[in-house]
């Protein structure tokens, strides 16, 4: 099971909450995420390569094959995921659509690995917000 290779983090690493508003419920938004292959409409992370194959979740990682692992869909816009880099060495991803007003706020939490750099840190906040925006637009079109 991959959550128990999930490496726990320090009390001194950083974190940082990326978020987008999208005007549609919440309902519409969780509804969505908790589609893993909607992720190849939005999520570059993953290099929109997002397929299942013999009931394993597989993607083009941008360093390579990833094995994921979803959060089962619900309807509290939770769609939490954990991506294997490698083996035994697992990158979890808190992904939450939250009601805000007649929209939904949607945050993904970028939690900082050991040994990354500032530069890398900063580089993968802004690929997450590229790829929020890339959702927000999806979802927004009329």
């Amino acid at each position: 099971m991959l959550m128990s290779s999930v490496k726990a983090l320090s009390a001194n690493q950083q974190s940082q909450v990326v978020s987008v508003h999208i005007a549609k419920s919440l309902a519409t938004v969780a509804a969505y995420l908790a589609e893993p292959l909607n992720m190849n409409d939005w999520a570059s992370g993953l290099g929109l390569s997002l397929r299942k194959e013999n009931g394993v979740w597989l993607a083009n990682g941008p360093e390579g094959p990833v094995r994921i692992r979803f959060s089962p869909p619900n309807d509290f816009g939770i769609a939490d995921h954990w991506v294997e880099v490698a083996p035994g060495v697992v990158v979890y991803i808190p992904l939450r659509a939250i009601a805000h007003g007649e929209g939904t706020e949607v945050q993904l939490t970028l939690l900082r690995l050991p040994d990354m750099s500032d530069e890398k840190f900063a580089e993968d906040a802004d690929w997450i917000r590229r790829d929020l925006e890339a959702l927000k637009n999806l979802l927004e079109k009329p």
